[in-house]
């Protein structure tokens, strides 16, 4: 499961003109499912995603998390976010996960955000949507639920769950 997250003063999601999902201060997320995902992959992403200290303390600082300035994310289902484009010109799509377990995993994953306390909103899985993104940093972060996994050298291996 794929990542991009992007701290944003305002983000919203419209469909053929209609507003679908708007939020505030927080991160827009833009969420790739790979096959082989799992519920392990959502609990890990939402709960680094939720306590990530990418917001600004008093003094300037990354060393605040989204949960702790009562931010919000509005969320969006990307599954070119998991494009290989090793061969030729045309991205290949194929690790990306089937769209019945994509949306089943977007939908666990907003709900454990929820769960925490964080306003969700959400554009509309499968839907050809426009996003609208007011990145404020610009700060831009990748996270990776293989790296839940992996083990890094000289390192101890981040929590799972």
């Amino acid at each position: 499961m794929k990542a991009v997250l992007q701290r944003v003063s305002s983000g919203r999601v419209t469909i053929d003109g209609r507003k679908v999902g708007e939020i505030g201060r927080g991160l827009v997320v833009l969420l790739g499912v790979a096959q082989g995902d799992s519920d392990a992959d959502v609990r890990w992403l939402a709960g680094k995603i939720e306590e990530l200290r990418i917001f600004e303390d008093d003094a300037g600082k990354m060393n605040v998390s989204l949960v702790e300035i009562g931010g919000e994310v509005l969320l969006v289902s990307q599954f070119t976010l998991l494009a290989n484009c090793r061969k030729g010109r045309r991205p290949s799509f194929t690790r990306a996960a089937p769209p019945e377990l994509g949306e089943e995993l977007y939908e666990r994953f907003a709900e454990l955000l929820r769960a925490d306390g964080v306003r969700v909103a959400t554009g509309e899985f499968g839907a050809m949507m426009v996003v609208s993104i007011e990145n404020e940093g610009p700060v831009t972060i990748v996270l990776d639920s293989e790296e839940r996994t992996r083990p890094r050298s000289g390192r101890a291996r981040p929590r799972s769950g």
